[in-house]
């Protein structure tokens, strides 16, 4: 057993897990296991729920204001120990430090946009709805509410989550991936040091038995989930059927159009970052370019083949390399049978990255880019989602062909399309049938001020992630008509439905 064991942090302080059942977290660049993780029985993570409960109401009760100070306190010792995150983050999801530090980034922008929270939870009023009547709402919050996270993004998908819901008034429960829960544990920690009251954030660690536990808790209000569409379908149904809010966000499939008169050499330097960086691990990878005409697509193909071949695999620590291993073995082979399945499926195989080995660190979860031409829409290997470092390229001949592609694909996360046309592009990103669109801007994450969130088979719930709609999902409206008779003369009562 690894000298290292994670098990939850609970009421501000680490909790020894009591189940008996641990999970192995590898360090990817070694292909070693590096610590443990403790898998919570539905009787701990119940606990974890019960210290959120204690500390709500008093939480809910501070001003905006004061929560504001410890989220500005905690973005504040984020960007201290940033160097640190990063390294654990490296260690144990396999990305390079770079890309760890965006990680972080991105979350430490939700928790900026979350440091307004004052501003944002005001309230309507209208003066004068009636003789003597006003009319206002107010914001609140919903209590306990709960984050299941994905192993890709480690840092930032739990702050997307619990940056807005405990700004609101709420407490948190996260259930982040068991393959790397170091910088989730330490997000507690911090989150403390900063100011919070204990119970505010717990971090819970466990595989399904944890998820069915957030499932069916009645204290738990709302549950929002990141991870592939099938288990998001299924915390979907069954959060929604145990009465709570539930927005379950699952995979993608993102195209990138790119037509005759693109900036061939700005959108092979995009592609080349969006398909495989972060070795393709993220939910907006660009996955699949869609050249329309022959010509484009020879020519993309042209000025890829050498940048894929300067591609540096290495380890995450490789200041020098542009992506490292992937998360684990059995997922490297799952992303070798894609490969081998498309083209069985009749696929060209331009670059294989298969047979990769890092010298000197051969047990590490290493595969190298890959490079796939001739792809077609019946493939089972374009409509999966493969997540690694993948390009799948398909031909058409017209713009309304390319952008039938997208909108017609199970998966509606993210599109780009490239070109030098306007009218295009504007045309292009209203009709198309997915939730976020890049013109010229290959992965269309919105900054933390708007919200996330994809279509059709990505996503399941009517609400996105962050920004104004993070606010709406983790709060209830409440409206309030008032009248003071003192003063007010009237003939007027007011009764249900009719007014006398």
């Amino acid at each position: 057993m690894a000298d290292v064991q994670y098990g939850h942090f609970v009421a501000g302080q680490a909790v020894a897990g009591t189940s008996g059942r641990f999970g192995d977290i590898f360090n990817p660049s070694l292909g070693e296991v590096q610590a443990q993780v403790a898998m919570a029985t539905a009787a701990e993570l119940d606990h974890a729920v019960q210290a959120a409960q204690t500390a709500q109401p008093a939480w809910a009760a501070l001003n905006p204001q004061r929560r504001a100070r410890v989220m500005f306190k905690f973005k504040s010792l984020l960007e201290d120990n940033m160097d640190e995150m990063a390294k654990l983050l490296s260690e144990q999801h396999g990305k390079v430090i770079a890309d760890s530090k965006g990680d972080i980034q991105r979350g430490l922008e939700v928790i900026e946009f979350a440091c307004g929270i004052p501003h944002l939870l005001k309230g309507e009023y209208t003066e004068g709805a009636g003789p003597g009547i006003d009319i206002y709402s107010m914001r609140q919050p919903l209590g306990v509410v709960a984050g299941i996270t994905p192993f890709n993004f480690p840092a930032m998908i739990p702050m997307w989550m619990f940056g807005v819901a405990i700004a609101c008034g709420n407490t948190f429960v996260l259930k982040p991936s068991e393959k790397d829960p170091g910088v989730p544990i330490r997000l507690g920690e911090l989150f403390m040091e900063a100011g919070a009251p204990e119970g505010v954030l717990n971090v819970v660690n466990g595989d399904k038995e944890a998820v069915d536990a957030i499932l069916v808790h009645p204290d738990i209000k709302a549950v929002s989930f990141v991870g592939s569409s099938a288990i998001a379908q299924y915390v979907y149904a069954t959060g929604t059927a145990s009465g709570k809010r539930v927005q379950a966000m699952g995979g993608a499939k993102n195209h990138g159009i790119v037509l005759p008169d693109a900036d061939m050499d700005q959108t092979v330097q995009d592609i080349i970052g969006a398909a495989y960086g972060s070795a393709g691990e993220r939910c907006m990878a660009l996955s699949v370019a869609v050249c329309v005409g022959d010509k484009t697509a020879d020519a993309l193909i042209e000025r890829l083949l050498p940048e894929i071949d300067a591609l540096r695999v290495g380890i995450a620590t490789d200041p020098e390399a542009h992506y490292g291993p992937v998360i684990t073995a059995a997922h490297r082979e799952k992303i070798s049978g894609y490969i081998q399945m498309s083209v069985d499926e009749g696929a060209k195989l331009i670059v294989d990255g298969r047979g990769f080995s890092l010298q000197g660190y051969e047990d590490g979860f290493f595969i190298g880019p890959s490079l796939l031409d001739n792809v077609t829409p019946e493939m089972q290997s374009y409509k999966d989602e493969i997540f690694g470092p993948v390009l799948q390229i398909m031909r058409t001949q017209t713009v309304e062909q390319a952008m039938n592609l997208a909108s017609n694909h199970q998966y509606g996360n993210g599109v780009a399309i490239f070109t030098r046309n306007g009218q295009a592009a504007r045309e292009f990103a209203q009709r198309v049938n997915v939730g976020m669109v890049g013109i010229n801007v290959p992965i269309p994450v919105p900054v933390a001020y708007h919200s996330f969130g994809g279509w059709k088979r990505s996503a399941f719930g009517d609400v996105n992630q962050h920004g104004p709609e993070g606010i709406r999902f983790y709060t209830k409206v409440k409206t309030v008509t008032q009248r003071w008779p003192a003063g007010v003369v009237t003939d007027q009562s007011f009764v249900i439905p009719t007014m006398q």
